[in-house]
């Protein structure tokens, strides 16, 4: 968080009333099981203000219908078609780009289960594999990631959910899917040919869609610079950078990206 003084400098007037909201998650509206104080209202009050509001993750641990029940949960009533995670713009891209690949995936089971569901292939014998997915995966370890090895030595190719280095939690955070890649990448030498989640076009051409709103009428808020704030600057939105989350004033200031807007935290959305 922003001390006093920093906040002075940092904080520019409020932000107006956007056509159109995407909403990260994590350390945006809550923070492991807690609710940012407010978010509800902040929600409720854009609702009746005839703005539209999608959520938008990278993090690919839930599906969407889980995103949507524990939002509701907290007091922020949505349902699955609300939510747009990194696995959403996954499948986008793998139907785009990749339709009859068979999938090596470095990933937890829901992800797997999701392109599954989606038609796709996925094997753990690297030698049959045309593509390995990285997702986060709290169960990655050795043999997950010689297989991957062995996969890409083949030819496989490599596609991510997210290039997050950390996903914020109340005990201080756990290593995100950039670390799996990173380890894949390292011991290859091949670099993933595309990171599907934000802030990539491929994530914005799914919330987008989802949102109904012109780019330009629409507000990306997030606590990230490199995710939320370059989601907005690449599909043309506006960037609400909240300082309740992964983004510390010293790291604004080291930035090269601006957010159009930085708050403290989403309440000043409404000007409290």
């Amino acid at each position: 968080m922003a001390t006093y003084g920093q906040k002075e400098k940092l904080m520019n007037s409020p932000p107006p009333l956007y056509k159109g909201y995407a909403f990260d998650l994590d350390g945006t509206l809550y923070i492991g099981e807690a609710l940012i104080p407010g978010a509800d209202r902040v929600i409720r009050e854009l609702r009746k203000s005839g703005s539209r509001v999608v959520f938008v993750t990278n993090k690919p641990l839930e599906t969407s219908a889980a995103y949507a029940e524990k939002l509701t949960r907290l007091g922020i009533p949505a349902d699955a078609n609300d939510v747009v995670s990194a696995v959403d713009a996954l499948i986008l891209y793998l139907r785009r780009y990749h339709p009859d690949a068979v999938i090596l995936p470095v990933a937890e089971e829901v992800v797997i289960s999701e392109m599954n569901d989606a038609g796709f292939t996925t094997t753990p014998d690297p030698e049959l594999a045309d593509l390995v997915v990285v997702s986060f995966d709290r169960t990655f370890n050795y043999d997950k990631l010689n297989r991957a090895y062995h996969a890409v030595r083949h030819g496989a190719a490599i596609v991510a959910t997210n290039p997050d280095p950390y996903c914020p939690t109340p005990t201080g955070g756990l290593p995100d899917c950039a670390a799996m890649l990173a380890a894949i990448e390292a011991c290859t030498g091949v670099t993933a040919e595309v990171i599907v989640g934000k802030p990539s076009v491929h994530m914005a051409e799914a919330f987008l869609d989802r949102l109904g709103v012109p780019a330009d009428q629409a507000a990306m808020v997030g606590d990230r610079v490199l995710t939320d704030v370059a989601m907005g600057v690449s599909a043309g939105m506006a960037s609400v950078l909240v300082l309740s989350g992964a983004t510390s004033a010293e790291q604004v200031n080291l930035s090269n990206l601006r957010p159009t807007h930085i708050i403290d935290d989403v309440r000043a959305l409404l000007g409290t």
